[in-house]
């Protein structure tokens, strides 16, 4: 399937779900309306209010707030998830001692932390980013440790038959294996990291996409929720597509599948 034609049916699939809303929130359907708009709103309010957050330039701010908030979430916890991934899968010893208490803190439901962040962080960024650190580390440090131990045994050995120092086979075989596995959970992650950005607001914050959202919804305005959830999703899609990028470019030697990816 060629790219055009992928993006022509992901494109259909948007146009029939909003063709779909609209329909069933406006016409009554056996006398009644299926989605009632002061519940679900419809897409031509929702989009009236993106259009006029862009033309008076209100949604500038927020964005940014919460584009500074997700990359520091982002950038911080997944150097921490490879660092601390990659050592604790060269060293057993220390994975086995902290194993139990790994999964106990990734256990932990991390919006329960939003508060205490708030206490000991203040309501400024670095709650929201302490938030964010906490979802995207635990997704980014498991992958890359799965990925370092799952290195072929076969071509390790081989490597060391051609007289491979530990630094060359981290350089050629360690690092190479665990790249696909990091790149996967850093698309997970570019949601998370957003995820926790937007939740601190939601619960603490005078700026930001939350705070839009958090700000509607205190006035029952339910377009104005689903504006900002359309608006939060455009950016993470546009986020990811970044990360899509500096995927290809460091992973230029993965074969395509279906002549793209």
């Amino acid at each position: 399937m060629s790219r055009v034609t992928l993006l022509a049916l992901q494109a259909l699939v948007a146009i029939v779900c909003i063709a779909l809303w609209q329909f069933f929130s406006s016409v009554p359907v056996f006398g009644k309306v299926l989605l009632p708009p002061f519940f679900f709103s419809n897409p031509v309010d929702v989009f009236s209010q993106i259009v006029k957050w862009f033309a008076s330039g209100v949604i500038w701010k927020h964005l940014a707030i919460t584009l500074w908030e997700s990359v520091l979430a982002f950038v911080i916890g997944s150097v921490g998830g490879v660092l601390i991934g990659f050592w604790f899968a060269r060293q057993p010893l220390v994975a086995a001692v902290f194993d139990p208490y790994v999964k106990m803190a990734n256990a932990l439901p991390r919006v329960v932390l939003a508060p205490i962040f708030a206490l000991w962080l203040g309501l400024g960024i670095w709650s929201k980013v302490a938030l964010g650190v906490t979802l995207v580390f635990f997704i980014v440090f498991f992958n890359v440790y799965q990925g370092v131990k799952e290195v072929s045994r076969t071509v390790l050995d081989n490597g060391r038959m051609l007289g491979m120092s530990e630094r060359q086979l981290m350089r050629h075989v360690y690092w190479p294996s665990a790249l696909s596995w990091m790149f996967s959970s850093l698309h997970t992650s570019v949601g998370f990291a957003v995820v926790g950005a937007v939740v601190g607001e939601y619960l603490g914050s005078a700026a930001g996409l939350g705070y839009l959202i958090q700000q509607a919804e205190g006035v029952f305005d339910v377009g104005g929720v689903f504006a900002g959830m359309f608006v939060l999703s455009a950016f993470v899609i546009l986020i990811d597509f970044g990360v899509t990028l500096v995927e290809r470019r460091l992973l230029v030697w993965r074969p395509t599948v279906d002549g793209h990816g």
